[in-house]
């Protein structure tokens, strides 16, 4: 149920999954700490490589473009963000944030249900996109036709036949096998009008990276590439809002020190890219920007990574964004800490109703199974 529309339509979420399980105590760094180092003898940040955001906490090495934003009050962190009973499952966990359904199994997907209330009639096939490969359960629903993209500059249906009149042949003949077959059963029904809203979507994102200028210079790694492509799609204004893309792995049992600091490097300098080109073409009022992980990492270090945690930590950034901290950073204390993790202390589903509510005026209980407080995390 939409609970307001005039306001909401042009909004735009883009949403960077870091896939694997984001190193929290290495993300936020608690430098003041000395339990910290005590924890972490290997796998620790220098209290002189932090950027600090106060006397206790700040950005690992490579965060300065979101601590830019930070400072300009663009960037609301989420503190201890997770969820009751957690799982240490990566599939688990993942699905959980995916369907927001921590106790049960679920078919369909938190952002799938969000499309199906943006776009009740589901008149824009490109009203949703990933940009990567497969379709993630979050944005999975019944009857709704989410475009899933690994290379725009490619993407298409038969775009190798360069012959304009045989590519239309072969986009009939595509377009009658899956339309020919409604009313047959219900399961060819749901194929067919997939098929047909693919080829539609296929075909309107195909404009996008013609149409785009920009003097924004990307790096060229896979998330700097994949925030291209969404911004490519949405300066073409094709109506989509909700874009899709992940990043990892996080997962560093082992090499963390490397792994995490060339991960946050790419992610830290393709999210700044992306911020300075909305500014650029003057989208940075409509546009947010959220970061997640599935879950956090242990508290001990186990000599050159960590292993999989609970208690994590998100991010919302954006020009309407109420800058600041929500949650609270779990403590490090022994005796405070869930079987050797950090605590979580908010359920993301509190983050996600707030997004859903604030930012896209939809009502929330439907699409994240239940009713929960709100964080203020919007410009009234």
């Amino acid at each position: 149920m939409t609970l307001a529309k005039s306001t909401t339509k042009n909004k735009k979420l883009v949403i960077v999954q870091l896939s694997g399980g984001n190193d929290y105590l290495n993300t936020v760094v608690p430098y003041n700490n000395d339990l910290y180092y005590d924890f972490r003898p290997s796998v620790s940040i220098k209290p002189e490589d932090v950027i600090p955001i106060d006397k206790n906490i700040g950005f690992r090495t490579h965060m300065e473009p979101i601590k830019r934003l930070w400072d300009q009050g663009k960037v609301a962190i989420i503190h201890g963000i997770g969820y009751p009973n957690p799982n240490r499952s990566h599939f688990r966990s993942m699905d959980i944030w995916h369907t927001a359904l921590p106790e049960d199994i679920g078919s369909e997907g938190w952002l799938g249900r969000t499309v199906r209330d943006l776009d009740p009639k589901s008149e824009n096939p490109a009203k949703a996109v990933n940009f990567g490969r497969g379709l993630p359960r979050a944005l999975q629903c019944r009857g709704i036709p989410v475009a899933s993209v690994g290379d725009l500059a490619t993407y298409g249906i038969m775009t190798d036949i360069e012959d304009l009149k045989l590519r239309e042949y072969a986009l009939d003949s595509f377009s009658k096998m899956y339309g020919g077959i409604q009313g047959k059963d219900a399961v060819m029904d749901f194929l067919g009008q997939t098929g047909l809203d693919a080829l539609k979507g296929a075909d309107i994102l195909r404009q996008a990276p013609e149409a785009y200028s920009s003097t924004v210079e990307y790096a060229d790694n896979p998330i700097a590439n994949a925030l291209k492509s969404a911004a490519q799609v949405m300066f073409a204004d094709l109506g989509t809002q909700i874009y899709f893309t992940q990043h990892g792995s996080f997962d560093t049992h082992s090499g963390e020190m490397f792994k995490h600091d060339l991960l946050w490097s790419e992610v830290g300098g393709a999210v700044g890219d992306f911020y300075d080109d909305i500014v650029e073409h003057n989208e940075q009022d409509d546009t947010t920007i959220f970061i997640y992980s599935e879950f956090g990492r242990r508290i001990k270090d186990n000599g050159s990574g960590t292993d999989h945690g609970s208690g994590g930590v998100a991010f919302l950034i954006g020009d309407s964004v109420n800058g600041g901290h929500y949650g609270e950073y779990p403590s490090l204390e022994e005796e405070e800490q869930l079987e050797g993790d950090l605590h979580y202390n908010n359920d993301f589903r509190i983050t996600y109703t707030s997004i859903l509510e604030q930012w896209f005026g939809l009502d929330a209980g439907d699409i994240v199974n239940g009713r929960f407080e709100k964080f203020n995390l919007f410009d009234s």
